[in-house]
């Protein structure tokens, strides 16, 4: 009887343990930032710059055709 209660007690000890853990809150990296105003001014630059391109082809050819 008594290694019973003793084995009681202990078991009970050791679930009141168990449930009184804490999980750490895992911590993720932070996101890294894109610099979106930056990426909108580079595109338009390559925009602008194709745009120059194109025209100065349409020149050419319009230049080579009337010859």
């Amino acid at each position: 009887m008594n290694k019973s209660i003793l084995l009681a007690s202990l078991l009970a000890a050791v679930a009141l343990t168990a449930c009184s853990k804490k999980e750490e809150p895992k911590v993720e990296a932070p996101a890294p930032v894109v610099a979106a105003p930056a990426a909108s001014e580079a595109a338009s630059a390559v925009a602008d710059a194709a745009s120059a391109a194109a025209s100065a082809v349409v020149d050419a050819a319009a230049s080579a055709a009337s010859k």
